[in-house]
């Protein structure tokens, strides 16, 4: 279990293991060596303009098949229902049952402050909560980061949508996983069921057209 260092914040543990042994596998995969950077830093531009880039930090692409649907498509009739039976920290310190945002489109993306990925899709989901905030509701489940890192990088990143710790609360990616890698996005119907997964980052248009299918 990661120590809660504020100065130094790394990844936890099973993020941390799998980024090892898929940094292992790329090596063996492609001939032309890459550098990936576990950026604190950087603005969303640098983030998704780096080349050659992965789609997920600290893992793999985004690859289609884990796409319930195709983009824009409504929910299937076969749509597993989410579990939101999880109460989790806010920044604020108060506690904040996932049950409580059922009856609005839920945009649900597991990310961390020091995931590259994670940050070029940050300005896309503050547009889209501004622009469909009377239906949808993005949160943002932090799922390394403590209090105050988390607060400052919301600060500077002008986050508009709740923020819930994840700090050590490996049941609740357990219970949308198993999660090898982040962002991790689900898009989860007003009837609380699983109607889109992007394991890896998307674009704004990809999740917009979703959305607007379950309004």
């Amino acid at each position: 279990m990661v120590q809660n260092n504020p100065m130094d914040q790394q990844p936890n543990s099973k993020v941390r293991l799998a980024a090892f042994a898929a940094t292992f596998i790329a090596l063996l995969a492609i001939s032309v060596p890459f550098v990936w950077q576990h950026d604190v830093g950087a603005e969303p531009e640098e983030a998704a303009s780096t080349a050659p880039a992965p789609a997920m930090s600290p893992l793999a692409s985004h690859d289609d098949a884990d796409v319930d649907a195709p983009a824009g498509a409504a929910c299937m009739a076969d749509a597993k229902p989410a579990n939101m039976d999880f109460t989790i920290k806010s920044l604020e310190g108060k506690d904040v049952k996932l049950s409580a945002y059922k009856g609005k489109v839920i945009l649900l993306n597991f990310w961390a402050t020091w995931c590259g990925p994670c940050k070029a899709e940050i300005p896309g989901f503050v547009e889209l909560q501004a622009q469909y905030k009377n239906d949808l509701v993005v949160i943002g489940y932090d799922v390394d980061d403590t209090a105050d890192k988390a607060r400052a990088f919301a600060t500077e990143y002008k986050i508009n949508y709740p923020i819930l710790l994840g700090e050590g609360r490996e049941d609740v990616q357990d219970a949308y996983g198993p999660i090898w890698g982040i962002p991790a996005s689900f898009l989860i119907s007003r009837d609380g069921k699983v109607c889109q997964r992007h394991m890896g980052i998307a674009p704004k248009e990809t999740f917009e057209k979703e959305i607007k299918a379950l309004l």
